[in-house]
């Protein structure tokens, strides 16, 4: 549906976006996600039409959007755009704001359309409000619906749950995946919440300094990150120093992890294994002590700071019943199913 094939984006003679490709399939949700000022906002607009590209090209259903030589107008790109802000008309009405896109259409082809996403964003009751009579969660919703009213080939979606509180956002997060899903619309998002892109995206694309350093399912960035910057940024965790004792398998402080997968390294390699919160067990009767120094409480499960005997750190996520205090010794192992490992940084 979307090829987004080797492009570059300046300003002035900053590289914003250092040739970056991926492509999204039809009815797919893709999220770019990576910190403040990666690019990631850039790439949306480039796509959208608002920002144009000094190498590579963009390309929809085969139509050429952009490339170093050429830039379609963004109303002619059937590309819909729901911004940080909302951006929603204070002087029109819900139904008129959700009209604004199709004003051209019959009008009974228009109230249909509109009646229809109303319904579909159970606002069926609001339609003659104005955008602040709304609450943000509700303005939202409407922002979404104005934004898909035409029907385009793929909606942008700009950070648009970053100004609503935790508890909404999560609440809105699954209820977009599912509209976007029942009416099997293509999207690409902008987010730098990982949560947000977990819970939404079919495809993460993670940026740093305008570079692309993986495209793949929430799963994989999680459990197989390709570098260091992705196993640091995605999720929690810690790199414990070992050493390969062949390509399937490291020595570490928490015993030999092994792998399934054959791996590059030769055997005595220095290497720093990641370790997740959830690969880190008790272990009463055959592991190793550590000591808690931190513990954070989240309801069903508390997260705990551990230090090992040689003064290195990892992170263990257990069941809530288990109440450490800090300052407790208690014993642990590495249960890991994937194993990823690191070159030690010089």
């Amino acid at each position: 549906m979307l090829k987004v094939d080797q492009i570059q984006c300046h300003y002035d003679l900053h590289t914003v976006i250092n040739t970056l490709s991926f492509q999204v399939d039809g009815g797919e949700i893709c999220c770019l996600l990576g910190p403040s000022g990666c690019g990631k906002t850039t790439v949306l607009r480039a796509i959208a039409g608002f920002q144009a590209i000094s190498q590579g090209q963009i390309i929809l259903r085969d139509k050429l959007l952009s490339s170093a030589s050429f830039q379609l107008e963004p109303e002619r790109r059937q590309i819909g755009m729901v911004f940080q802000d909302y951006a929603l008309f204070p002087h029109l009405t819900v139904q008129e704001n959700i009209r604004f896109g199709i004003r051209k259409l019959p009008l009974p082809q228009q109230r249909r359309i509109v009646d229809e996403l109303l319904a579909l964003i159970k606002l069926s009751d609001m339609g003659q409000r104005y955008p602040h009579e709304l609450s943000g969660g509700q303005q939202q919703r409407v922002a979404l619906v104005r934004a898909l009213a035409p029907s385009p080939s793929v909606l942008l979606l700009d950070e648009p749950f970053s100004n609503l509180d935790v508890d909404l956002r999560r609440h809105l997060n699954l209820e977009v995946r599912d509209i976007l899903k029942q009416l099997n619309i293509t999207a690409v998002l902008v987010t730098h919440d990982q949560e947000e892109a977990f819970t939404i995206g079919d495809h993460i694309g993670l940026l740093h300094d305008g570079t692309l350093q993986q495209w793949d399912t929430p799963f994989n960035l999680y459990h197989k990150p390709a570098n260091r910057f992705v196993a640091n940024f995605i999720g929690q965790g810690c790199l414990l120093p070992g050493l390969a004792v062949d390509s399937n398998s490291v020595k570490t402080e928490l015993g030999i992890i092994h792998s399934a997968k054959t791996h590059s390294w030769c055997s005595n390699t220095p290497l720093d294994v990641l370790l997740r919160p959830d690969d880190v067990v008790l272990a009463e009767h055959s592991g190793i002590e550590a000591t808690v120094s931190y513990k954070l409480f989240t309801g069903s499960a508390t997260l705990y700071k551990l230090h090992l005997p040689t003064g290195s750190t990892v992170e263990s996520l257990l069941p809530s019943h288990y109440d450490f205090q800090v300052g407790d010794a208690i014993k642990i192992s590495a249960k890991v199913e994937h194993l990823v490992a690191f070159p030690p940084e010089h």
